[in-house]
């Protein structure tokens, strides 16, 4: 897997949210350098989780849509003396 990367817009914008929650739900101050640390850190070790459980969904998903793709095929088959 790659490494997890956001765009200096995204960076900030995640960031000002850590610093929100840290405000707001633990009363205390971080600033923008220790939020980008914490950022780094559940980039690294945590984001990866979240990456493949996105990737499990999504596999479910296309496995789902695939399965009524194949029964639509099979509603639309004409018969012939050949059996499957």
């Amino acid at each position: 897997m790659a490494e997890i990367k956001f765009t200096p817009d995204e960076r900030d914008v995640i960031c000002r949210k850590v610093q929100l929650y840290f405000r707001e739900e633990l009363d205390q101050e971080i600033g923008q350098f220790d939020a980008g640390f914490l950022l780094d850190f559940f980039a690294e070790e945590i984001g990866p989780y979240f990456y493949n459980r996105g990737l499990y969904d999504a596999q479910a998903i296309l496995e789902s849509r695939m399965e009524q793709v194949a029964e639509a095929i099979y509603e639309i088959e004409k018969p012939t003396q050949f059996s499957r």
